[in-house]
């Protein structure tokens, strides 16, 4: 019988980035989700190429010990978790083997140490921000993995309260609704409630809720329904206005933490300029404005440096430019000290990077949500000059594969003179 027509027994040993255990069957890798390494499964083939099998979990003959019983229902078969089948402590462990293998494989750091991943007491109910679509009968939920299929939601255990709250009071007829957003101050209380539709029509709505609801058009226009175009959130001491279109992190207690070592990475002593690259609505420079002589933020999408700038106000050495950081970049003419970069889940786009090393600041916090991104990136810097001097994981993100990390660089040589040949 051919290996894609079989039920396959594999003896898993390992874990990739993408959150799937690994094992081998004659000779070719095969990738299993929900499964966990130390155990032995039984296996349906999903897909067989020449090198590899991507297969589906049917029987779990062996579990490790590690293994729980997921609380959610739709575990399984939503793509919004993929680890809920693993003891939380394991999953920091994990996470933390990940990044110290692609450390050595991709970044060819082998012997840079990466700590314990800085995990929550509590790791559930934690979004702040989440996305619905609608199925075909108009119920919410989220697709499922690896497809565009929509699983309904009748619960979510990773959404925050204040989310769970809107969720339960919102009653939608809106038959033209594509998908619906909700967002959160978790230490404001401010919400928000965003529409998409099919049409172009502005929707009417009758609400009885404190929450400012949107409408974005089909070009992604934001137009105020009811309440005001932001919400705000509190984070480090410092209040954030956060409009529709604009990007924050999802996990507002978490991101204490990645100010925090972003702070402690920079080490700041008052008189540098600071970078802060892809800087959104300007949570890393402005936290750190009081503690540099100068903040300049670079952020391509408009709303966010809207808001970098109305979050500015009354901060009198802070700068944001608009634009994608490769196309200013390379025409900054200061001497910058410190950067911060945020980058998305791509990484530096190479002009960015290029131009960052020409700037040559001495200390650099890479603030990263993809360690093979993260690791491509670091091997550039690295063999530009920057040593790696820690890696700090941050769990934002429990119950899934993914893992933030703050990385510190210190440039090996003084600033603005050529490496050795």
């Amino acid at each position: 019988m051919a290996i894609s027509e079989s039920l396959l027994e594999v003896t898993l040993t390992d874990i990739t980035h993408g959150g799937e255990a690994v094992g081998r069957y004659e000779g070719k890798v095969v990738f299993v989700p929900y499964a966990l390494p130390g155990e032995r499964v039984r296996v349906r083939v999903a897909e067989a190429r020449k090198r590899y099998i991507r297969a589906e979990l049917v029987e779990v003959l062996e579990p490790s010990p590690q293994r729980v019983t997921p609380p959610c229902r739709h575990f399984g078969e939503c793509g919004g978790c993929q680890w809920q089948h693993i003891a939380y402590e394991a999953q920091l462990t994990y996470k933390r083997q990940i990044l110290r293998s692609q450390m050595t494989h991709l970044a060819a750091l082998p012997e840079v140490s990466v700590a314990p991943v800085l995990g929550m007491d509590r790791p559930w109910n934690y979004r702040n921000h989440a996305q619905f679509s609608l199925d075909e009968e108009g119920g919410l939920g989220y697709l499922a993995a690896r497809s565009h299929r929509v699983v309904p939601i009748e619960e979510c255990f990773l959404l925050h309260p204040f989310l769970e709250d809107i969720l339960a009071a919102l009653s939608l007829e809106l038959p033209t609704l594509t998908r619906l957003t909700l967002r959160a101050g978790v230490n404001t209380g401010d919400l928000m409630v965003i529409f998409e539709t099919e049409e172009d029509e502005i929707p009417e709505l009758e609400v009885d809720f404190p929450a400012s609801f949107v409408w974005l058009s089909s070009a992604g226009i934001p137009v105020t329904l009811i309440g005001r175009d932001y919400i705000q959130e509190e984070v480090a001491g410092q209040r954030f206005r956060l409009s529709a279109n604009s990007f924050f992190q999802v996990n507002t207690e978490q991101t204490e933490h990645l100010i925090r070592l972003v702070a402690e990475g920079l080490a700041p002593m008052g008189d540098e300029t600071l970078l802060d690259m892809y800087c959104g609505v300007g949570t890393f420079g402005l936290a750190l404005a009081d503690r540099v002589r100068a903040v300049i933020g670079m952020e391509e999408n408009p709303w966010a440096i809207q808001d970098a700038r109305v979050n500015a106000e009354g901060c009198s050495n802070a700068t944001f430019l608009q634009g994608r950081v490769e196309d200013i970049l390379p025409g900054l003419e200061r001497v910058v000290q410190l950067a911060v970069l945020d980058p998305p889940r791509t990484g530096i786009a190479p002009e960015a990077l290029q131009a960052l090393i020409k700037l040559a600041p001495q200390r650099v916090a890479y603030v990263s949500c993809d360690p093979a991104s993260l690791a491509r990136d670091l091997k550039t810097l690295a063999e530009a000059g920057y040593a790696v001097r820690n890696v700090w994981p941050v769990d934002m993100f429990p119950q899934t594969y993914h893992v933030e990390c703050v990385v510190r660089l210190e440039r090996k040589y003084p600033q603005h003179t050529s490496l050795p040949e």
